[in-house]
């Protein structure tokens, strides 16, 4: 079901944008899952896994040892934070395996998906029946030439699974035809406006951890907002992106073009504390990327402080979270924008 209403707000704020050719995404009806972690402030506005309070900040992040594995039991005296390159003074510090998530599938759904899309419906759908929890919700849009909201926010997987399996590829623009698109005849892969739009429309209202998964090839044509507005959104509205890249590639070469994209993908991700995970298109890796995403969100450490810099100016605060031990490495958000409560 394409749903048209509900966001002109939001996207005549992007420059020139006009609401011609797009499938807008309504405001979700249903309650946001309740948290078990400490009462937010009235907004937020921090960073992926971070939480912007009124005086408060809480980082979410993992951490993996030099063979990749992640790490599960450190402690407080284990790791330290820095903002803007200042120690801060953790008041607490814990390991969350059970924290609520919010999350959003974005589905590729453009021509050059064709030989792909079965295989994301089938691994999506398992993914999201282990995944979601009592307390957990998730929604489906799909991107082509528009962004279409395909479930809205849901506890039920049998509703989300219904969702992925209705996908159908666009088929309006022939694989590679035609010119980059104009603002007023939007033609391609709106990657950029899909995380913009899911991130404030979606996800900015909602509480606790929240997380994008893009199943793409990750090539954006068409889209009005740019990649660094779509990092911003997504880093209002504290989500993470993970970017699973899927691609039929040698169709790329059969029709004599590049393939690109996976610099924008990873730049997005890992401004946002996300990773990209490179399946190629293949099911069994698709299957293990979908299983990586599942035991990164559910092995995360939360760590709060107040920060050093009380003034909420609307600034970026760049963030950096070290942890003691024989390489290791912390997946974590480049910062936060500390952003005054909304009232």
């Amino acid at each position: 079901m394409r749903i048209r209403s509900g966001v002109a707000a939001v996207l005549l704020s992007l420059p020139g944008l006009s609401l011609a050719g797009w499938a807008q995404l309504a405001p979700s009806p249903d309650a946001p899952p309740v948290s078990t972690a400490p009462a937010p402030a009235p907004e937020d506005e921090s960073v992926a896994t971070f939480k912007l309070n009124v005086n408060l900040v809480d980082v979410f992040f993992t951490v993996k040892d030099k063979s990749g594995s992640l790490v599960p039991h450190l402690t407080k005296d284990d790791c330290t934070i820095s903002e803007d390159k200042v120690p801060q003074t953790l008041k607490s510090f814990t390991a969350e395996t059970h924290l609520p998530v919010t999350l959003g599938i974005l589905l590729d759904t453009s021509a050059s998906q064709t030989q792909v899309l079965p295989l994301e419906q089938e691994a999506g759908s398992q993914f999201l029946d282990r995944v979601i929890k009592q307390k957990d919700e998730a929604f489906i849009l799909s991107v082509d030439v528009n962004v279409d909201l395909l479930q809205d926010l849901t506890n039920s997987t049998r509703s989300l699974s219904r969702a992925l399996n209705k996908a159908q590829i666009n088929a309006g623009v022939s694989f590679g035809a035609g010119p980059v698109p104009t603002s007023s005849q939007p033609r391609g892969t709106l990657l950029y406006d899909a995380i913009y739009l899911a991130s404030n429309e979606k996800l900015n209202g909602e509480t606790g951890r929240k997380a994008l998964i893009l199943l793409s090839d990750g090539q954006d044509q068409g889209s009005k907002t740019k990649i660094n507005e779509a990092i911003e959104a997504a880093q209002k509205s504290n989500a993470v992106i993970y970017v699973i890249l899927i691609a039929d590639v040698q169709r790329y070469w059969d029709q004599g073009m590049g393939y690109f994209g996976v610099s924008a993908m990873k730049k997005m991700a890992e401004e946002t504390g996300g990773r990209v995970i490179n399946v190629g298109n293949n099911g069994p890796k698709l299957e293990a990327a979908f299983q990586q995403i599942e035991d990164e969100l559910r092995t995360q450490y939360v760590a709060s402080y107040t920060p050093s810099n009380t003034k909420l100016d609307g600034s970026f605060r760049r963030l950096g979270v070290e942890c003691r031990g024989d390489g290791m490495k912390v997946q974590v958000r480049k910062g936060y924008y500390a952003t005054p409560p909304q009232n």
